[in-house]
């Protein structure tokens, strides 16, 4: 992974994603006690950062590649956001997803043009079942975090931010992202690294899943034990990626975990004062910012909110939370 495969894919992507916006408000910057910038991907294309990946890793194949199809798994962002890539470039694709996951990333991944195959999280392997359709159909699999194309992809998200910073005059800032895999956060630490080297990178993970806090901390790939389900499943994860971890331990600064409660307030205020409907694993970052800016000392912070696909149920829930 480098800067140039970020600048690439950015090129593939121009006029297909959407420049999302950086908000401020003036209620959010009181409570944090600095300028509070958020970068609204959760107005992305499908609802989340996860389409600038997909994109950018499908319209890098080759022809003879694409012929054979799409292959993913995922709990609903990255399904949404193959979905319509694959769509976009008039090829087939079919997304592994959990039986449990929020009904409107499965009906969306379906709407968007899938083919979507559920499976049981706490019985059954993702990987080995996209193994078996693999070999069954020789369809290309697009991982979800550990693939060069997709990181690069979302390192576009980190390039946008530097360059509306700059316009901003923001020259330095603690950045805070949502993170799960690390495909994000490994994206915008590398674009970061190069446009921003002021800005420092942390993810943020929620209780209980967060593998990548404590892998920084020990130097290591650590696991999670937590085998429930989680209000953040956008970023629920085993462990680190194995191409994200590297740049996640070269580029990032200390992680922050957040508590389901805190994530429920973000959203609220979140919608309340931005107007934007951002889903839990798309809050946690916002969550720190709200809730923990006494472990970060730069003068602004930036938020990502990697996504807005939440079931209706969930955000009512958030709305009435104090």
């Amino acid at each position: 992974m480098n800067f140039e495969m970020i600048l690439a894919a950015n090129a593939r992507l121009s006029g297909k994603k959407r420049v999302t916006p950086l908000l401020n408000s003036p209620f959010i910057d009181e409570i944090v006690g600095r300028p509070t910038y958020l970068k609204a991907e959760c107005l992305q294309h499908s609802g989340s950062f996860k389409f600038r990946g997909a994109f950018s890793a499908i319209s890098a194949l080759t022809s003879e590649e694409r012929d054979k199809g799409i292959l993913a798994y995922s709990s609903g962002n990255h399904a949404q956001g193959i979905a319509m890539a694959a769509t976009m470039h008039n090829i087939p694709s079919t997304v592994i997803m959990p039986e449990d996951a929020p009904k409107i990333k499965i009906d969306n991944t379906r709407k968007l043009g899938a083919e979507v195959v559920l499976y049981d999280r706490y019985n059954e392997s993702r990987e080995v079942i996209g193994e078996n359709l693999q070999r069954k159909f020789g369809s290309v699999l697009i991982k979800p975090y550990d693939d060069p194309d997709v990181i690069a992809g979302q390192g576009t998200t980190g390039l946008e931010i530097t360059e509306q910073a700059k316009d901003l005059g923001i020259d330095e800032a603690d950045l805070l992202v949502c993170c799960g895999g690390g495909g994000l956060t490994s994206g915008i630490a590398l674009a970061c690294a190069e446009n921003a080297k002021n800005f420092k990178v942390h993810p943020v993970e929620p209780a209980g899943f967060d593998d990548v806090v404590r892998s920084l901390i020990s130097g290591k790939r650590e696991t999670n034990d937590n085998n429930s389900s989680s209000l953040c499943d956008a970023i629920v994860t085993p462990s680190p990626g194995i191409l994200t971890f590297p740049i996640l331990k070269e580029f990032c600064y200390p992680g922050i975990v957040v508590t389901e409660s805190e994530v429920l307030r973000a959203m609220r205020i979140a919608f309340e004062r931005l107007k934007i409907v951002i889903e839990p694993g798309g809050a946690v970052s916002l969550a720190a910012a709200l809730y923990h800016s006494e472990m970060l000392d730069s003068k602004t912070i930036v938020v990502v909110a990697s996504g807005g696909n939440v079931d209706p149920e969930i955000f009512s829930r958030a709305l009435s939370f104090h």
